[in-house]
C-alpha cells in the first residue's frame, strides 16, 4: 500500500518543519525570531493486515478530477469471527465515523491492555469498555456477525471531510458513496442493500453519521450519533450564526457584553472563549488553513472566498458574523436540523426511526444545546413520525459520554437491522 502523500496537504512526509521551540516576543520595538527547518515529517506507517483487520486504499476519481492531482481514499475493515470459513455468508456493515486513523474500528485489539487507575476512571465515565475487552465479546460465541468500516478521507483543511459534498474540499460524500462503499461491497462479503448499512460516530463523527444518513437516508439503515458537532446552527457554541451579529460576546441588560465560552469542564468553569479560539487559529494558520475544528467548519459548510480560500464565518478579529455565509451553509444543506425539516415531506418516510442522538448534559463544547434545538424539531415532524430517540446523558456527563459500551451497541444495531430486513430476507445466517 502506498503513503498517505497529498492527502493532508499541510502535513505531507517528507515535509521540511522546525521542532517546538520557545520564543519570546517583546510587547515593544521589532523582534527577530528564528525557526529552523530541522525535523522531517515521516510517512505514515501502515500496518500489515491480519486475520481480523484489513487496510484498502483507493484513487478517487471524482476528487482527482476536482484537485487536479491524485487523491486517495481508505478504509479499515474489522471482519466477524469466521469470515473465512463461512464463504457462503453476507454480512451487515458498520460504518464507524471519526478523525484521520489506521487503527482497527472501535479501538479493537487482541492484546490485553494496561491500563492505569486514571485511563480505566476516564473511560468508565464515558461508558466504553477497552479495545481488547470489546475483542473479547466479539469473538465470543453468539455475537452478531457483522463487518465494522473506518474511512480515510483526509482533506487539504482537516484530518476529514465532514462526509459532505464541498465548494472547498470536493465532492467527499460522492466519492465515499459511489467510489468507495461499492469497491468494499465488491473486495468483502458485505449485503449491497441500505437496511444493511448503518452508521455510528462520535464528535466529528457524529456529525458525519447523521450528515449521511439523512442526506442519503435510503442508502443506510439507520444511524447512531454520539455527542455530535452542531447539528443545528442555531447552536455553534451558543452563537445563534442566523441570528447574532457577534460571536464573540452578546449585549445584555446593563451594556454588559459577557465573553461566549467555546469550551468548558464538565462542572461548568470556562477554560476557552471564543476569542480565545479564533485568535489561536489565526496563529496556527492564515486562510482557515490552521487544521482545526473552526476552519474545517468553514472550509467544509462555507463558500470559497474570493481569495480562493475557504470563506470565514466570523471575522477573526471582531468576530463581526457574515450573515452571508452563514445562509450558505444553511441553504446548502449543512444545517442538518433545517435540512431534515425542509425536506421532511420527500425524505420523511424513508428515514424515520433512523436517528438516535446521544450527548452528555455538560458537553465540553456546549453541543448538547444543538442537540436539544434538534430534539425540538424532529419531535415536530408529522407524516410521519421522526420515530427515533434522542438521550441526553446526566448528570455532568461530558463530551465522549455514551450510555451503552461498543458490544451493547452492535447488538442494538443487529436488532435493528434484522427488523428493518425485507420479508423473507435470512437474517439468521450471519448470527452463527
Amino acid at each position: 500500500m502506498d503513503q498517505w502523500e497529498g492527502q493532508h496537504f499541510n502535513f505531507s512526509p517528507d515535509n521540511l518543519v522546525s521542532r517546538v521551540t520557545r520564543v519570546t516576543i517583546k510587547s515593544k520595538g521589532k523582534s527577530r525570531i528564528k525557526l529552523n527547518l530541522d525535523d522531517v515529517i515521516r510517512a505514515e506507517t501502515v500496518p500489515e493486515n491480519s486475520k481480523w483487520v484489513h487496510r484498502v486504499k483507493i484513487k478517487s476519481q471524482l476528487l482527482t478530477k476536482f484537485w487536479g492531482r491524485p487523491v486517495f481514499l481508505g478504509a479499515t475493515i474489522l471482519l466477524p469471527r469466521g469470515y473465512e470459513t463461512h464463504k457462503d455468508v453476507s454480512y451487515p456493515t458498520v460504518y464507524c465515523q471519526g478523525h484521520f486513523n489506521l487503527q482497527p474500528p472501535l479501538g479493537f485489539r487482541t492484546d490485553p491492555i494496561k491500563e492505569t487507575a486514571e485511563q480505566i476512571a476516564r473511560r468508565t465515565a464515558r461508558g466504553l469498555e477497552n479495545g481488547y475487552q470489546l475483542y473479547q465479546s466479539w469473538a465470543s460465541e453468539n455475537f452478531p456477525r457483522m463487518i465494522c468500516v473506518t474511512f480515510q478521507h483526509p482533506t487539504p483543511f482537516f484530518d476529514d471531510s465532514y462526509a459532505v459534498n464541498s465548494a472547498n474540499n470536493g465532492p467527499y460524500a460522492d466519492a465515499l458513496i459511489q467510489e468507495l462503499i461499492p469497491h468494499l461491497e465488491k473486495t468483502y462479503r458485505m449485503i449491497p442493500e441500505g437496511y444493511a448499512r448503518v452508521l455510528t460516530g462520535g464528535s466529528t463523527g457524529g456529525y458525519e453519521a447523521m450528515a449521511l444518513q439523512v442526506h442519503h437516508p435510503r442508502t443506510f439503515g439507520g444511524s447512531w450519533i454520539f455527542y455530535p458537532d452542531p447539528v443545528d446552527f442555531r447552536s455553534v457554541f451558543q452563537v445563534n450564526i442566523y441570528e447574532d451579529a457577534n460571536a464573540f460576546s452578546v449585549p445584555v441588560f446593563g451594556g454588559l457584553k459577557p465573553e461566549r465560552i467555546a469550551f468548558r469542564s464538565p462542572e461548568g468553569q470556562p477554560i476557552q472563549t471564543i476569542r480565545q479560539l479564533s485568535q489561536l487559529q489565526s496563529v496556527m494558520g492564515s486562510r482557515g488553513r490552521s487544521g482545526d475544528y473552526l476552519n474545517a467548519w468553514e472550509a467544509s459548510f462555507g463558500p470559497v472566498g474570493d481569495d480562493g480560500y475557504p470563506q470565514p464565518l466570523w471575522d477573526k478579529t471582531t468576530g463581526n458574523i457574515d450573515r452571508d455565509v452563514a445562509q450558505y451553509w444553511r441553504d446548502n444543506g449543512y444545517d442538518l436540523t433545517q435540512y431534515v425539516k425542509t425536506h421532511w415531506p420527500r425524505i420523511g418516510n424513508d428515514l424515520k426511526g433512523k436517528l438516535h442522538l446521544y450527548v452528555g448534559d455538560m458537553d465540553n463544547y456546549y453541543f448538547n444545546l444543538s442537540v436539544l434545538l434538534a430534539k425540538q424539531t424532529l419531535e415536530e415532524l408529522k407524516n410521519p413520525l421522526y420515530g427515533g430517540s434522542v438521550q441526553l446523558g446526566s448528570p455532568l456527563k461530558a463530551h465522549g459520554w455514551h450510555p451503552m459500551n461498543n458490544a451493547s451497541l452492535l447488538k442494538i444495531m443487529a436488532g435493528h437491522i434484522t427488523s428493518r430486513a425485507a420479508a423473507g430476507t435470512d437474517t439468521d445466517q450471519w448470527k452463527y
